[in-house]
């Protein structure tokens, strides 16, 4: 039993730990199942079988009941299910950029960007932000990108387009449109 708990103690980490309610040798009884209902727990068995009263107890209290017979397994799977916990790290991942040449209204629209894409590519479902001078005044997403008369579903760096933004229309002449899309990658510990 201290073998397998100093090895679960150490997978704890300042985001994710672990909480050892009870341990004990010997079958899987129904005061284990209701000890670890009472602190939502899983029950953890190691070379051992859960009594028939417990095992029907742990289904009607939908406590879980992980059985194993290497250590191994049991340290893997609660590190997968540590891992599990932990919030996703989000990564911002450059797309392309365009240049804003000139701008055009429209009745019903409003104000129109007509940009030169200058590298990478603009997509309609991109994330973008306005930069003028070097600094960002604007963030937010696409409304609409068009292609000549098209609507395009993205837009290749040296072609030019027409764009709008969700609620923002205050971009002038020489601002620069960067396009990102955020990535959320899984944490491992």
């Amino acid at each position: 039993i201290e073998a397998i708990a100093g090895s679960l103690e150490k997978l704890a980490t300042d985001e994710v730990g672990i909480n050892i309610v009870h341990s004990a040798v010997g079958r899987i009884s129904e005061s284990d199942i209701m000890l670890a209902a009472a602190s939502n727990a899983i029950v953890v068995g190691f070379n051992v079988r859960p009594e028939s009263s417990a095992q029907k107890l742990a289904e009607k209290e939908n406590v879980q009941i992980r059985l194993y017979s290497i250590i191994y397994e049991i340290i893997d799977d609660v590190k997968a299910a540590m891992e599990g916990l932990l919030s996703p790290e989000v990564k911002e991942n450059a797309q392309g950029q365009a240049e804003i040449r000139k701008i055009f209204k429209a009745p019903k629209i409003g104000k129109i960007a007509g940009c030169r894409v200058t590298q990478g590519v603009i997509k309609r479902s991109s994330k973008v932000r306005l930069v003028r001078d070097g600094i960002v005044i604007w963030e937010g997403t696409v409304a609409s990108l068009r292609r000549e008369k098209d609507d395009a579903a993205e837009v290749r760096g040296g072609f030019e387009c027409g764009m709008t933004f969700v609620n923002y229309q205050d971009f002038r002449e020489g601002d620069v449109v960067e396009a990102y899309e955020l990535v959320e990658e899984k944490r491992t510990l």
